[in-house]
């Protein structure tokens, strides 16, 4: 299994709505809660992950 370096978006806010992004994959961008590092990891395609963040804007 890959081993994912996450780093905290930008846009978490302060109140504990966080989450944190691994793009150290080539092939995958992985997402996860910060409050739940344990928990369970989102795993997108490269492509996947810009057409949701396009989406957000």
């Amino acid at each position: 299994m890959p081993e994912f370096h996450f780093v905290k978006s930008s846009y978490s806010s302060s109140g504990g709505e966080c989450v944190e992004v691994a793009r150290n994959i080539p092939t995958t961008v992985a997402v996860r809660d910060s409050k739940n590092s344990n928990g369970p990891i989102l795993r997108l395609t490269s492509q996947a992950w810009v057409e949701f963040t396009a989406a957000l804007s």
